[in-house]
């Protein structure tokens, strides 16, 4: 293109009348820029808040509960401290409804069960269980025996028994009254259920007992375990905390405080990191 005096003009446009011709500028977007999203409605807000709130307590009422262990009678398996997730569905009544969806079945020889206390309503107990209905249950020396065969259970410390605890040791061949940890009505009902040498689970109990025997006061001091008062099975360990063995007879607010200010204090050197997510067998 020329000008009026016939040079070369580069890099510009013009009109047939010589005029330069102005482009237009073209928007820039910048890449960064997000299209700003409305604001969050305090309504929006809080009925997101009671949907969570509500999930939750739906899961926590029926689905999975927390249980903390207070005492040694599992050890090893479970130890004072271990905070565990317990599975409320697996052995609850099925629904015809929804039955077919959810993993229900009957409670197992050697499930680990929680389960409110036979004789001492609202205390939460944690055992193993070791005779179904109809199973006959006898111990010498130590040794449990099962339907006439002695078990194998590498599940079981010993590290606390005790050969002169004959009660504990010969059940039920030992009279309870040998043994002052037996809950009275126990020790009234216990000779209706033995039959030769062994005592005989009823229909809609079980006999459990602690993985820990030379301290656990189970099935042999208080008896069966109603089917009805089975809560669940735990899954596994969510934390673990280093925990004083009586901690759990220690319910002044006081004494509460004292261990929360130690948990939070020793949160990381106390707790049992090794434990997290392990799986309860």
């Amino acid at each position: 293109m020329r000008n009026k005096n016939g040079a070369a003009v580069k890099g510009r446009s013009f009109t047939e009348n010589g005029s330069p011709i102005v482009a237009k500028k073209e928007e820039v977007v910048e890449k960064n820029s997000v299209e700003e999203k409305p604001k969050e409605t305090t309504v929006e807000f809080l009925s997101s808040l009671a949907a969570v709130l509500v999930t939750g307590l739906f899961i926590i009422t029926f689905v999975v509960q927390a249980f903390e262990i207070p005492s040694s009678s599992m050890e090893n398996t479970l130890l004072i401290g271990d905070h565990v997730f317990v599975n409320r569905i697996q052995f609850a009544p099925p629904s015809k409804w929804i039955g077919p969806l959810l993993p229900y079945r009957d409670v197992h020889f050697r499930d680990i069960v929680v389960f409110l206390h036979p004789l001492e309503p609202g205390l939460y107990v944690v055992k193993r269980i070791i005779g179904l209905p109809g199973d006959r249950i006898h111990l010498r020396n130590g040794v449990v025996y099962r339907n006439g065969e002695a078990l194998t259970e590498p599940y079981v410390d010993t590290d606390r028994d005790n050969p002169a605890e004959e009660y504990r040791n010969n059940f039920p061949a030992v009279p309870p009254t040998e043994d002052g940890n037996v809950y009275p009505s126990w020790s009234v009902d216990l000779p209706s259920y033995i039959h030769g040498d062994d005592i005989v689970v009823p229909p809609d109990h079980y006999f459990a007992m602690g993985d820990h025997r030379g301290v656990s006061l189970d099935s042999r001091y208080w008896g069966f375990i109603p089917k009805e008062n089975v809560i669940g099975r735990p899954m596994f360990i969510y934390w673990s905390f280093e925990t004083p063995d009586d901690q759990y007879r220690k319910t002044a607010w006081s004494d509460r405080l004292q261990f929360l200010g130690k948990v939070v204090l020793h949160f990381f050197d106390e707790t049992r990191w090794k434990r997290t997510f392990k799986v309860v067998r």
